[in-house]
């Protein structure tokens, strides 16, 4: 009763206060990303991004303009509701990619701390709008960061190795019957998917495949 109060709430606030693109501030939709700034985001070649240990990865769209809005605005300015906006154009691109499986969701996890600093982890809004649309069972559990590493934009490429160097552990009681698909926003260098790969298989959990919502243009 409470939630379905809440959502009528936000429906009306919306509605009096006529909410605004956050990419462009047009209020003409009323929606959180209007159709136009949607559409100028950028998909990447449809097919494998690269590969890490055996590992598939795959990446949505190309780190640009619209993407780095959405993603910053998510992470840092508290902006949730990108969440849905992002699921769905990541599962735009994979429905095209990989239909034939049924996975277990694993987002990136945070640090215990910056998750308590933030107040949410964002992958984690993004992996539940992304089930959503597809009947893909989340897992939040299944690995943790252990270690309270640095943003890695900051850092080398053997300095992001080092950092991410046993940065996760994994809890196999947490382990669904499904095939693992990791989840993250941005793909650069590839060491966080490359860290949880190799604690995966340490595990002896094999089937896995990492998607990103986005990668620099390669």
């Amino acid at each position: 009763m409470k939630e379905k109060f809440l959502i009528y709430l936000n429906k009306l606030l919306d509605f009096i206060y006529k909410k605004k693109c956050y990419i462009c501030g047009s209020s003409k939709e009323c929606v959180k990303v209007c159709s136009k700034c949607y559409s100028e985001m950028t998909f990447s070649t449809f097919g494998v991004n690269r590969a890490i240990d055996g590992v598939e990865i795959y990446s949505a769209g190309v780190y640009e303009k619209n993407i780095q809005k959405m993603i910053r605005g998510i992470k840092y300015h508290r902006q949730k509701e990108l969440a849905y906006y992002m699921a769905k154009f990541m599962w735009e691109y994979f429905s095209k990619v990989c239909t034939d499986v049924e996975y277990q969701v694993v987002p990136v996890p945070l640090h215990k701390s910056r998750r308590k600093k933030r107040g949410y982890n964002h992958m984690e809004l993004v992996a539940n709008e992304f089930c959503k649309l597809n009947g893909f069972v989340p897992n939040y559990e299944l690995i943790k960061r252990i270690k309270n590493t640095k943003p890695q934009y900051k850092l080398s490429q053997q300095e992001k190795l080092k950092n991410l160097e046993n940065a996760f552990k994994v809890d196999k009681s947490k382990l669904l019957d499904k095939p693992v698909l990791l989840i993250d926003d941005i793909c650069t260098s590839g060491a966080t998917f490359g860290s949880m790969i190799k604690e995966l298989k340490l595990n002896g959990i094999e089937k896995i495949t990492c998607f990103a919502m986005s990668s620099p243009e390669w």
